[in-house]
């Protein structure tokens, strides 16, 4: 009998074991808590975790630091993450759930928007800077690295100068919420391919896409 076998008989208690924790995947979708930000362009990561839960046909619950929901998936399994510290303070929450489940840095997806890519465009990366992203930058600080994969939505920059916040605290258009409506099935995709496909793999998938 194995140790993890062991403690699990002898104590009454679940001991995950390597393989089990190289299965388990975090997935951050990054965004503000409140009806006032629900349909903003900054809080695409929500939306993209709410369209995978519905899709697996699980809820959130309100959890420490975040709104969490978890399934398997062709042997993974993905808990889906959606900070309630506010974009500017993800980090807190990020960090708390990694060491609750006991999952490496190795095997988080941060989704968030990104106002350098075009709208629609997918973008996934295995490190990289903040680029001036509030949540990526508290993210990176609280875990020490910039070693962390992200998932990028493009909501595009049509916006004036100095209007960078207002721009990414509106809600979308009418043209875009269509577009972006018929971009989501493709985004969940993104997320269950990071956990079953490999980083590399996703990247080649459905970059650019």
């Amino acid at each position: 009998m194995n140790l993890t076998n062991f403690f699990s008989k002898i104590f009454g208690i679940k001991v995950e074991s390597k393989g089990e924790l190289m299965k388990k995947f975090l997935i951050i979708g990054l965004g503000n808590i409140g009806e006032q930000y629900v349909n903003t362009r900054h809080n695409i990561g929500f939306k993209i975790l709410d369209e995978v839960a519905a899709e697996y046909n699980v809820t959130f619950e309100t959890e420490k630091l975040g709104d969490v929901a978890a399934f398997r998936f062709k042997g993974r399994t993905f808990i889906l993450l959606k900070p309630s510290t506010y974009m500017n303070l993800s980090g807190k929450a990020v960090k708390y759930w990694m060491d609750k489940e006991n999952i490496s840095v190795e095997n988080i997806l941060v989704v968030t928007d990104d106002i350098n890519i075009d709208f629609g465009v997918i973008r996934v990366k295995g490190k990289g800077s903040a680029g001036g992203h509030n949540g990526l930058k508290d993210i990176q600080e609280k875990l020490n690295t910039q070693q962390y994969a992200r998932f990028r939505f493009g909501v595009g920059g049509n916006y004036g100068r100095g209007r960078q916040v207002d721009y990414v605290l509106g809600e979308w258009n009418k043209d875009e919420t269509s577009e972006f409506i018929e971009r989501l099935p493709t985004s969940a995709k993104v997320i269950t391919s990071f956990g079953t496909a490999g980083l590399n793999n996703t990247m080649n998938t459905f970059n650019g896409k």
